[in-house]
């Protein structure tokens, strides 16, 4: 794969490359399911740094019984009285899981530190706090990956403006994203305040340059796979079995009459 970041990978590569990790997730997968392990991936970045590619990329074609994604929407007032992290533990992945989750408890290290939904308390005891609790986490067995999508200025200029000129993708531009553009160097102080605080042995933060989508992606999935010492399971090949004849039944005549889609296509 060619190494000049300067220019932007072709989709033709891309395509070919994103194969072959994902045949290697599917592996993953396997290896999950046969030995229990647990994984949780964390993904964090400034708004339109890539995250939702990256997740597609990444669980296309794996079950999602086994790749969870856990985006969670604002707190309700009850999550609000419970524990900061009480509500992200209750999707900890079981045996044989891999937790994805799009944001994650560090929304109160940006977001909520930026916007001002936490005061400054809060923010620096989540800081003081979370390498412990990171710290219990893998010492109980879960594998937790931290992952940092970085981009840059004018490349999220460009994204933003996209989802302004195109109606499939205006979803994505909130009015807290267009908040979080004004407000780019808070975001990047908060930004170096977190790695600087919770980038731990335990459970360090790994940085993706995302300017490049499908380099991205691509770099961000060989790391992760890197990182998981996962082996090929041997399987059986699965043979169909032969359809019984016993009790045949003429199963597409009692459907005249019935409501069909229009085949329009």
């Amino acid at each position: 794969m060619p190494k000049d970041a300067g220019e932007k990978l072709k989709r033709k590569q891309y395509e070919k490359e994103l194969d072959k990790l994902q045949v290697e997730l599917a592996h993953l997968q396997d290896w999950l399911k046969a030995t229990g392990e647990r994984v949780i991936l964390v993904l964090e970045g400034r708004d339109a740094a890539g995250k939702g590619g990256l997740i597609k990329a990444m669980t296309a074609r794996v079950s999602p019984r086994v790749f969870r994604v856990v985006a969670l929407p604002a707190p309700s007032d009850r999550q609000k009285s419970q524990m900061y992290m009480q509500r992200y533990m209750e999707h900890f992945p079981a045996a044989g899981e891999i937790v994805i989750f799009d944001r994650s408890w560090y929304n109160r290290a940006g977001v909520e530190h930026v916007m001002g939904f936490c005061t400054p308390e809060q923010h620096e005891r989540f800081l003081e706090l979370c390498p412990a609790v990171e710290r219990y986490v893998v010492d109980g067995g879960i594998r937790l990956l931290k992952i940092w999508l970085e981009v840059g200025q004018k490349e999220q200029e460009q994204r933003f403006m996209a989802r302004i000129d195109d109606p499939i993708r205006q979803w994505k531009l909130s009015p807290m994203d267009l908040e979080s553009f004004k407000r780019w160097y808070e975001y990047s102080k908060a930004r170096d305040m977190m790695l600087e605080r919770t980038d731990t042995e335990e459970a360090p933060w790994f940085i993706v340059r995302n300017d490049d989508k499908r380099r991205g992606r691509l770099n961000a999935i060989a790391h992760i796979l890197s990182k998981i010492p996962y082996k090929r399971i041997e399987k059986a090949k699965v043979k169909l079995p032969s359809r019984s004849d016993k009790r045949q039944y003429d199963d597409q005549t009692p459907l005249k009459g019935r409501r069909f889609v229009a085949e329009q296509y």
